[in-house]
């Protein structure tokens, strides 16, 4: 075990302090930030709702339960059980971290943004990229840029975020394939 923390360590410092510019120091606070991303949920919402009606809200409602059921098992369930410190609250690991946003008293592991983004890439794939395959890869390539961006600012270690992400990504399968299975509200 030890040699895992050490390696995750060691990534964290590859991400957080070599990859340090001024460009990403601007960025990744902002990229990071659920609210930076409102104008994108909003145009998706309104998306779904216009070209689909009914099945749009329903489609709507699919995705609030998934980010639901991913925050939920993410902040309350591992979270709380594993109480992993993060690693600018690690007494013995803080003065290795370039931090640029708010510690946070919370702990790591799981990241709720890993967690809850590949959540929301892994249903929109399998629902409305069934229709729109173009977006699969960059929905998942945006949720892994806000996961890397949790190590770059300084909140979370590497596999904080890798296991936020399997997590997320099963959460989002098993919802996907349960609405799915209602073809009448689905987007199929």
């Amino acid at each position: 075990m030890d040699a895992i923390i050490e390696f995750d360590q060691y990534l964290f410092e590859l991400i957080n302090n070599g990859w340090q510019n001024t460009f990403f120091d601007w960025l990744m606070p902002h990229w990071r930030e659920k609210t930076f991303w409102i104008p994108l949920y909003l145009f998706l919402l309104l998306f779904v709702l216009i070209k689909f009606k009914l099945k749009g809200l329903f489609f709507a409602l699919g995705l609030a339960l998934t980010v639901g059921v991913a925050d939920t098992m993410s902040s309350k369930v591992i979270k709380e059980n594993v109480k992993r410190l993060r690693p600018c609250n690690d007494l013995e690991f803080k003065n290795n971290v370039h931090l640029l946003v708010r510690c946070g008293g919370g702990y790591s592991f799981t990241s709720s943004h890993a967690t809850n983004h590949f959540a929301i890439a892994a249903f929109i794939s399998l629902t409305l990229g069934l229709l729109y395959p173009a977006i699969k890869l960059p929905f998942y390539l945006w949720a892994a840029s806000i996961a890397l961006g949790q190590v770059y600012v300084g909140v979370h270690y590497p596999l904080d975020i890798f296991f936020g992400a399997f997590l997320g990504v099963s959460i989002g399968y098993l919802v996907a394939k349960l609405y799915n299975r209602f073809p009448n509200l689905a987007l199929q």
